[in-house]
């Protein structure tokens, strides 16, 4: 279910590569209602310090010792839900990390040669309740699905949405197109908190960690 953003967002930063950590420290030190709290090195240490300090946001490295930042996300997701949202950095070379983390419910993608006020407003959008997909990996990331579906997948995707009702139906394609529960107020005619109680009885419906989840099923069933 989406929220409003903290007054203050509470930030851990995940990577094993120090200089990394102190860039984006950098860069979120500047936003006067982002508070980073912790810097990992390695997922062990990110899901240690998230019991610890009780981040908003936690922005994640795929590519770690010890414990990478999939499998970090896996059981921060299932043991925090969306109480804690990730988002992974990542680079072009890993689209099927990407995939994996969708699966495992990371609340959205960032490159790490994103713009301070991108990243920025990232963090904010992610601590809100709404993902955050940078162009260039949303582009990526259907392209991979596209070219590896087949009609099965499309027909089980359908089957999944064919539980929902019309109104749900029309809130999953329009969180299938990325739309902000502002736009789908807007566009669907409904107040954001309305819009909001549909978005959480399609996660649960729907089986989904986050809106990401439903989106990608959307585009699974060929709807958007």
């Amino acid at each position: 279910m989406t929220t409003d953003a903290p007054e203050t967002i509470r930030v851990l930063l995940v990577d094993d590569d120090g200089l990394v950590r102190a860039g984006l420290k950098m860069i979120l030190g500047g936003a006067s209602d982002v508070d980073v709290v912790g810097e990992a090195g390695h997922g062990e240490e990110a899901i240690a310090l998230t019991e610890r300090l009780s981040p908003d946001v936690v922005l994640m490295d795929i590519r770690m010792p010890r414990l990478d930042g999939i499998a970090a996300t896996d059981r921060l997701v299932s043991t925090y839900g969306d109480r804690v949202r990730v988002i992974v950095l990542t680079t072009f070379d890993t689209d099927d990390m990407i995939v994996r983390a969708v699966q495992v419910g990371a609340s959205g993608f960032l490159l790490k040669d994103t713009p301070p006020e991108r990243l920025v407003a990232a963090v904010r959008t992610v601590a809100a309740g709404d993902p955050i997909l940078s162009p260039q990996v949303t582009a990526s990331l259907m392209a991979r699905i596209g070219s590896t579906g087949d009609d099965d997948r499309v027909h089980r995707a359908r089957a999944r949405l064919a539980v929902l009702t019309e109104r749900e139906h029309e809130v999953a394609l329009a969180v299938g197109k990325g739309w902000s529960n502002a736009e789908i107020s807007r566009e669907l005619y409904m107040s954001v908190p309305t819009v909001k109680a549909h978005v959480s009885r399609l996660l649960t419906k729907l089986d989904a960690a986050n809106r990401v989840q439903i989106a990608l099923l959307v585009h699974d069933a060929r709807l958007a």
